[in-house]
């Protein structure tokens, strides 16, 4: 695979694009989606407006630019919190970028405090929250069925059944802003990377882009694994992700970007890949680069679920690997593994809050 900072489409090694809109008999829609998630962790959903309005995808960004350019005075009110919902500003956390999470919703409001770009659209954003969790629902039912899961022990519901429940949400609405490179600055690659090497915490993630702005890079679970280890600096295989892959440049918005989590991952011993991914400055930060806005929803099964391997014969074909083998997690619940996430991202917001009920990742 061809590595650059340019984010220009690779000729091998693409990342499929996948229709889950019913054009495609579903089951062979539910196996595509299993093998892009074991080969690369990554999968685009064609954009067609179908489970999410492209409109309504389109007034969240223009909420996000609206928030992110308003007062520091407007936001602070609003920073992050030990129930990991706020707002994060440059620098507050390991993985370097503006960002503001809108979690939970009841009866249409937001169950934390909102800054005034926000506070007029709580309807707007609690419809967008419902749109990304139904087709959040929508994937793991295909990929419960790509797995061939145990009918008896829960079946194409195994996976989702866990993300429902009368809880705290356990998932996040997370808008993101990574700011140009200030005029005048001296780009050094080695330290100006604009979300560093991580991969993410919870079953799967929901990435929404702008035409024009990309950046995300990947380093493929193909790439070798020397002395158990991989090479996470500029020197590794990182991987360019286009915004608009190849067959998709006249859909009326960007395919989906879907990647799978840790605890996916952990469910299914290592068969589904979560891949460590960042955000580079393109073109080698020439002339500051530009802003870039994206939008992420991230899946996380409810607090209490017990992390244990999916009941799946694929799963059980993987020879001499048991539950936690590949990740180095040990059995816990969600809230346990988040915690101990949340802890290793914000450092010290969360020590020696042990009775702190986590709800998102």
């Amino acid at each position: 695979m061809a590595t650059s900072n340019g984010n220009t489409p690779t000729s091998a090694g693409q990342i499929p694009v996948i229709d889950i809109s019913g054009s495609i008999p579903q089951a062979e829609v539910a196996k595509q989606l299993v093998d892009a998630a074991a080969t690369y962790g990554f999968v685009y959903v064609k954009n067609q407006g179908k489970d999410i309005p492209v409109e309504v995808i389109d007034g969240i960004f223009q909420l996000s630019k609206n928030f992110f350019s308003s007062p520091l005075e407007e936001k602070e009110p609003c920073k992050i919190q030990t129930n990991n919902r706020g707002w994060v500003g440059m620098h507050a956390e390991t993985l370097d970028t503006k960002n503001q999470r809108v979690s939970e919703f009841a009866n249409g409001k937001a169950q934390q405090p909102l800054p005034p770009a926000f506070t007029p659209h709580e309807e707007q954003l609690d419809r967008f929250h419902k749109y990304c969790h139904s087709l959040m629902e929508k994937l793991l039912i295909l990929f419960a069925i790509g797995l061939e899961v145990d009918p008896a022990q829960g079946g194409s519901d195994w996976f989702a059944s866990r993300h429902r429940g009368d809880d705290d949400s356990s998932c996040t609405l997370r808008l993101l802003h990574y700011p140009p490179i200030p005029s005048g600055t001296d780009y050094k690659p080695e330290v100006d990377i604009r979300a560093g090497a991580h991969s993410d915490y919870g079953s799967i993630t929901l990435l929404f882009q702008r035409p024009g702005q990309p950046g995300l890079e990947i380093i493929p679970p193909s790439t070798t694994v020397q002395h158990g280890q991989r090479d996470y600096s500029n020197k590794a295989s990182w991987t360019p992700v286009p915004v608009f892959p190849p067959g998709t440049e006249t859909d009326p918005s960007p395919p989906i970007l879907v990647n799978i989590g840790d605890l996916l991952s952990y469910w299914t011993n290592n068969l589904l890949k979560s891949t460590v991914h960042r955000v580079v400055f393109p073109n080698s930060g020439k002339e500051g680069g530009e802003d870039r806005y994206s939008i992420a929803y991230f899946g996380h099964p409810m607090g209490a679920t017990v992390l244990v391997p999916v009941p799946s014969e694929m799963v059980r074909a993987l020879d001499g690997v048991n539950a936690g083998a590949s990740t180095g997690v040990e059995a816990m619940t969600a809230d346990e593994h988040l915690m101990s996430r949340l802890k290793a991202t914000y450092g010290g917001l969360y020590d020696d809050k042990k009775d702190v009920k986590a709800a998102e990742s």
